[in-house]
Protein backbone atom coordinates (compact mmCIF):
# COMPACT_ATOMS: atom_id res chain seq x y z
CA UNK A 1 0.00 0.00 0.00
CA UNK A 2 2.96 2.29 -0.54
CA UNK A 3 1.98 5.75 -1.64
CA UNK A 4 -1.61 5.63 -0.40
CA UNK A 5 -2.51 8.85 1.37
CA UNK A 6 0.77 10.37 0.28
CA UNK A 7 0.52 13.67 -1.55
CA UNK A 8 2.95 14.88 -4.16
CA UNK A 9 5.34 17.54 -2.92
CA UNK A 10 4.22 21.02 -3.86
CA UNK A 11 6.46 22.77 -6.36
CA UNK A 12 7.47 26.28 -5.38
CA UNK A 13 8.47 28.40 -8.35
CA UNK A 14 11.61 30.20 -7.19
CA UNK A 15 12.92 31.36 -10.57
CA UNK A 16 11.11 34.73 -10.51
CA UNK A 17 12.54 35.48 -7.05
CA UNK A 18 16.01 34.42 -8.20
CA UNK A 19 15.70 36.56 -11.34
CA UNK A 20 14.69 39.57 -9.30
CA UNK A 21 17.54 39.16 -6.81
CA UNK A 22 20.29 38.03 -9.19
CA UNK A 23 19.38 39.79 -12.42
CA UNK A 24 19.44 38.08 -15.80
CA UNK A 25 23.14 37.23 -15.83
CA UNK A 26 23.10 35.97 -12.26
CA UNK A 27 20.08 33.76 -12.94
CA UNK A 28 21.74 32.26 -16.01
CA UNK A 29 24.89 31.63 -13.96
CA UNK A 30 22.82 29.80 -11.32
CA UNK A 31 21.02 27.74 -13.97
CA UNK A 32 24.40 26.85 -15.44
CA UNK A 33 25.59 25.75 -11.99
CA UNK A 34 22.43 23.66 -11.61
CA UNK A 35 23.06 22.04 -14.97
CA UNK A 36 26.63 21.14 -13.99
CA UNK A 37 25.37 19.65 -10.74
CA UNK A 38 22.94 17.35 -12.55
CA UNK A 39 24.90 16.45 -15.67
CA UNK A 40 26.74 13.25 -16.39
CA UNK A 41 30.34 14.40 -15.98
CA UNK A 42 31.63 12.09 -18.73
CA UNK A 43 28.96 12.95 -21.32
CA UNK A 44 28.50 16.65 -20.49
CA UNK A 45 24.69 16.38 -20.64
CA UNK A 46 21.88 15.51 -18.24
CA UNK A 47 20.76 11.94 -18.79
CA UNK A 48 17.96 10.07 -17.07
CA UNK A 49 20.64 8.21 -15.12
CA UNK A 50 22.48 11.36 -14.00
CA UNK A 51 19.16 12.97 -13.05
CA UNK A 52 18.23 9.91 -11.00
CA UNK A 53 21.66 9.88 -9.35
CA UNK A 54 21.42 13.55 -8.40
CA UNK A 55 17.64 13.90 -7.87
CA UNK A 56 17.97 14.00 -4.07
CA UNK A 57 19.78 17.35 -4.33
CA UNK A 58 16.57 18.76 -5.79
CA UNK A 59 14.24 16.96 -3.38
CA UNK A 60 13.12 14.69 -6.23
CA UNK A 61 14.34 11.40 -4.82
CA UNK A 62 10.78 10.02 -4.75
CA UNK A 63 10.23 10.40 -8.49
CA UNK A 64 9.75 7.16 -10.39
CA UNK A 65 11.96 6.23 -13.34
CA UNK A 66 9.17 6.98 -15.85
CA UNK A 67 8.73 10.46 -14.34
CA UNK A 68 12.44 11.17 -14.74
CA UNK A 69 12.27 9.93 -18.34
CA UNK A 70 9.33 12.30 -18.96
CA UNK A 71 11.27 15.24 -17.50
CA UNK A 72 14.19 14.63 -19.85
CA UNK A 73 11.91 14.03 -22.85
CA UNK A 74 10.04 17.27 -22.21
CA UNK A 75 13.19 19.35 -22.55
CA UNK A 76 15.00 17.26 -25.19
CA UNK A 77 14.45 19.34 -28.30
CA UNK A 78 17.14 17.71 -30.46
CA UNK A 79 15.95 14.14 -29.76
CA UNK A 80 19.25 12.77 -28.45
CA UNK A 81 17.69 11.48 -25.20
CA UNK A 82 19.55 13.94 -22.99
CA UNK A 83 19.53 17.63 -22.03
CA UNK A 84 22.34 19.90 -23.05
CA UNK A 85 22.80 23.14 -21.12
CA UNK A 86 20.59 25.23 -23.43
CA UNK A 87 17.77 22.65 -23.34
CA UNK A 88 17.99 22.57 -19.54
CA UNK A 89 17.78 26.37 -19.25
CA UNK A 90 14.85 26.59 -21.67
CA UNK A 91 13.06 23.82 -19.75
CA UNK A 92 13.57 25.63 -16.44
CA UNK A 93 12.04 28.78 -17.92
CA UNK A 94 9.13 26.83 -19.41
CA UNK A 95 8.45 25.16 -16.06
CA UNK A 96 8.37 28.53 -14.29
CA UNK A 97 4.90 30.01 -14.79
CA UNK A 98 5.81 33.13 -12.81
CA UNK A 99 8.88 33.85 -14.89
CA UNK A 100 7.03 33.13 -18.12
CA UNK A 101 4.26 35.52 -17.08
CA UNK A 102 6.78 38.27 -16.26
CA UNK A 103 8.50 37.68 -19.61
CA UNK A 104 5.16 37.87 -21.43
CA UNK A 105 4.25 41.14 -19.70
CA UNK A 106 7.67 42.63 -20.50
CA UNK A 107 7.38 41.56 -24.14
CA UNK A 108 3.88 43.07 -24.40
CA UNK A 109 5.15 46.33 -22.88
CA UNK A 110 8.07 46.49 -25.34
CA UNK A 111 5.80 45.75 -28.29
CA UNK A 112 3.30 48.38 -27.17
CA UNK A 113 6.08 50.96 -26.80
CA UNK A 114 7.39 50.11 -30.28
CA UNK A 115 3.90 50.34 -31.73
CA UNK A 116 3.20 53.69 -30.03
CA UNK A 117 6.49 55.20 -31.16
CA UNK A 118 6.11 54.01 -34.78
CA UNK A 119 2.45 55.03 -35.07
CA UNK A 120 3.42 58.69 -35.30
CA UNK A 121 5.86 58.35 -38.22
Amino acid sequence: MAGIGKTAPEFEDLLPVMAEKLGGEGLMRELSNGFKMLMDKDKGVITVESLKRNAAMLGLQDLRHDELVSMVKEGDTDGDGALNEMEFCVLMFRLSPGLMEESQLLLEEILQDDFNSSAFY
